[in-house]
């Protein structure tokens, strides 16, 4: 009973953050883990082998969060993981000096462990915010990682 409480203890290995899938079920625009990353399929093409092969399935995605192109081929038959992937929209109550914002969710739920992105899409956000905006930021999770894809002006009020 120890064993179990112990196990228990240590959380999970990312098991429930991706569930099997046959190859031959995916899609394009679909979501698929290529070397323990979460990504969109952009393209995948099937090819029939010799006589005796199998056909395999050739998958281009890019990672969801650093946009990294990545490549797999696997055999039609084989089960792949595919990411359980959550999109969520908070708003924004502050942007700390470390680069972090402070997202407030509609279950009154307080975040703080998500960095501002990076690039033109966090200089936007950051501009709205000095400006008084009300903004409501998309934040996207997959596999124990989270980060902020998009944002709106709130007009709801």
């Amino acid at each position: 009973m120890a064993d179990e409480f112990e196990h228990e203890a240590q959380g999970d290995a990312g098991a429930s953050t991706t569930f099997p899938m046959q190859c031959s079920a995916l899609r394009k625009n679909g979501h698929v883990v290529i070397k323990g990353r979460p990504c969109k399929i952009v393209d995948m093409s099937t090819s029939k082998t010799g006589k005796h092969g199998h056909a395999k399935v050739h998958l281009v995605a890019l990672d969801i969060f650093t946009g990294k192109k990545l490549e797999d081929l696997s055999p039609s038959t084989h089960n792949m993981d595919v990411p359980v992937v959550k999109r969520s929209e908070w708003q924004l109550l502050d942007i700390s000096d470390d680069g972090y914002l402070n997202l407030y969710g509609s279950d009154n739920v307080e975040k703080n462990d998500v960095k501002l992105p990076e690039g033109e899409l966090g200089q936007k956000i950051k501009e709205g915010f000095d400006a008084g905006k009300d903004l409501m930021i998309t934040v996207l999770a997959a596999m124990k990682e989270e980060a902020a894809i998009d944002f709106k002006e709130n007009t709801a009020k």
